[in-house]
């Protein structure tokens, strides 16, 4: 990403809330279920929250029975801690799995509208060209589990802290009494003193967490982006492996992905580095809370003025309390990961909600860019095209054309010059350079690239690619392949695999061709989509294409001459900076 529209990112990610991200499924059209699972697991919390107050009382009960030596009153609070026991059990239970499925249907919820906003308008084309944002495919599939299940689990465990906290400070205040202390021969009194020195514990603790562990929400977005680079290295190193093999590239990917992982190894160490002072903190606090309660209320209990049954239940309320003021020590670790995450799926928000950024801010679209209108006519026209690169500069100046239904044009010219950007413009996919296109409004049209994508699944899916396997019958679809010399696959039609490392080159270029004759569009480009076979099967396929289809214009982009006697048009297409305008030429059919 440039600066200028990095830059630009940032600021518009600013803008872009957690709340903004929380909302939307909470007002769905899945609210009704959200909020009664919501409603219900606090209801649970309530239930749990209480339990732990009554056996906060049934500690004191218990120690005092012990101190008194009172075995009258054994059998009777063992009942009722077992009673407490597995209701506490239960309830737990079927908390964490009503939790489990809101948490998913959440991100259920977020993967639907992400993918369709992701994968629709062209957006996830606009964010690899302009790169705009980096691994999309973890947002999607991992970021986004993350956010729901860990801000639903950091919510409801924050709301299930007040409760506890609200509970166990009336217990706190009730039972500690007043702690009588004389500051400069001044007789002072403070009140439910242990509930204060339970809150400055928390205080303190707090701003030493954050202090220390401050770093940590930076270092954690880097990790999570070094991470999926080191990762989605390794998935290019599995798709491309036989081209790997054949130019004996094993050291060099070996030297790629041994860099990748040291970025991680780098991150990680100061990762470590952070967790450790961070530990060293969290484990002192969490050591002294063991003992502090009893040191402070001590006082009392050797004074006579409690029981030790009063003390051990003191000592329960101070460590609920402590822990419900210490929540967000607790969960440093979580938060972190959590904002880190946020951050990541605020970016990408931001992204697809801005699609056109890096188009809004380059040079070469100062001027209004290159227009895609849909017309009522017959015909695919241009108008003064020219066609630029991101960084301003004119890469190509294009005639005006007018494709008709049935015309089959030639675009020639040296590697460069601007052949395959001037399709995505056609496509719509280029909006960098000045001028306009009008397509035909009802029009079907069809791209062909040089590698067509062959989806995972059966052959038929990548026939009917990209509409569903269903709309064509076995039939047609043996057809096509017969025709387009791939008899050896009619008995495959409908085995699943990875088909582009099964398929040739050349037998890919043919499957594209099948798929065209299988959708018979209004408009066909081909960009180089023939150069993978030999030219008798190149002039077979042409010829196929223009019998099945006489009404379709075609557009083919390449370097070989012999295509030339398939055509009636031709496009001369050079560099701005070596020709200052193209030449046309017409030839009869």
């Amino acid at each position: 990403m440039s600066d200028q529209s990095s830059g630009l990112a940032s600021g518009q990610a600013d803008r872009v809330s957690a709340w903004s991200l929380i909302r939307p499924y909470w007002v769905s059209e899945e609210r009704k279920t959200a909020w009664g699972l919501l409603i219900t697991i606090i209801v649970m919390d309530l239930v749990l929250v209480g339990i732990n107050a009554r056996l906060n009382t049934w500690n004191r009960d218990f120690y005092n029975a012990l101190e008194g030596r009172k075995v009258h009153e054994f059998p009777q609070l063992m009942l009722l801690f077992s009673a407490l026991a597995f209701a506490f059990v239960g309830i737990s239970v079927y908390n964490r799995y009503l939790r489990q499925m809101l948490g998913f249907r959440w991100r259920q919820w977020l993967t639907t509208r992400y993918l369709r906003e992701w994968l629709g308008d062209g957006t996830f084309y606009r964010i690899e060209r302009d790169r705009l944002a980096d691994n999309p495919d973890q947002r999607v599939a991992v970021d986004l589990a993350s956010f729901a299940n860990t801000t639903l689990s950091l919510t409801l465990d924050l709301l299930s802290t007040l409760e506890t906290l609200v509970w166990f400070s009336t217990v706190l205040w009730s039972t500690a009494g007043v702690l009588a202390i004389e500051l400069g021969g001044t007789p002072v009194q403070i009140p439910g003193y242990m509930l204060w020195a339970a809150i400055v514990y928390a205080i303190v603790g707090s701003l030493l967490t954050n202090k220390v562990g401050h770093p940590l929400v930076s270092i954690n977005y880097q990790l999570q982006r070094v991470e999926a680079d080191f990762r989605f290295g390794l998935i290019r190193l599995r798709e491309n492996a036989e081209q790997i093999a054949f130019y004996d590239g094993m050291r060099v990917e070996e030297s790629t992905a041994q860099d990748l992982f040291g970025r991680i190894r780098e991150n990680w160490w100061r990762v470590m580095k952070y967790t450790r002072r961070y530990s060293f903190v969290l484990n002192f606090y969490a050591q002294i809370a063991e003992i502090f309660p009893i040191v402070v209320a001590s006082p009392r209990y050797f004074a006579g003025l409690m029981s030790f049954g009063t003390l051990m239940q003191i000592g329960d309320a101070f460590s609920s309390v402590s822990d419900s003021l210490s929540w967000f020590i607790n969960n440093y670790d979580t938060l972190v990961q959590w904002r880190a995450t946020v951050n990541r799926l605020r970016e990408f928000k931001r992204v697809m909600h801005l699609p056109h950024l890096k188009e809004s801010v380059s040079p070469a679209t100062e001027h209004g860019g290159i227009n895609l209108h849909y017309v009522d006519e017959n015909q695919l026209t241009t108008h003064k095209l020219t066609l630029a690169l991101p960084n301003g500069e004119t890469l190509a100046n294009v005639r005006d054309i007018a494709v008709k239904p049935g015309s089959r044009w030639l675009v020639r010219g040296p590697s460069g010059s601007g052949k395959s950007t001037l399709l995505r413009a056609l496509a719509g996919l280029w909006p960098f350079g000045n001028g306009s296109i009008d397509a035909p409004v009802n029009a079907r049209m069809m791209f062909v690239p040089q590698q067509s994508y062959l989806p995972v699944g059966t052959l038929k899916t990548g026939l009917a690619y990209p509409t569903a396997a269903t709309n064509f019958s076995d039939e047609e679809c043996c057809e096509a392949l017969r025709l387009c010399r791939l008899e050896g696959y009619v008995d495959r039609l409908h085995e699943s695999q990875h088909w582009w490392s099964i398929l040739s080159p050349g037998e890919q270029q043919r499957l594209a061709v099948a798929r065209v004759l299988m959708h018979e569009p209004d408009y066909v480009f081909l960009d180089e989509a023939t150069s993978a076979v030999d030219t008798e099967n190149e002039a077979y396929l042409y010829g196929l294409l223009i019998e099945r289809l006489p009404k379709a214009a075609i557009v083919s982009v390449t370097h070989r001459g012999s295509l030339a006697a398939f055509h009636q048009e031709t496009l001369d297409i050079a560099r701005a900076d070596e020709h200052e305008h193209t030449v046309a030429d017409t030839r009869p059919s």
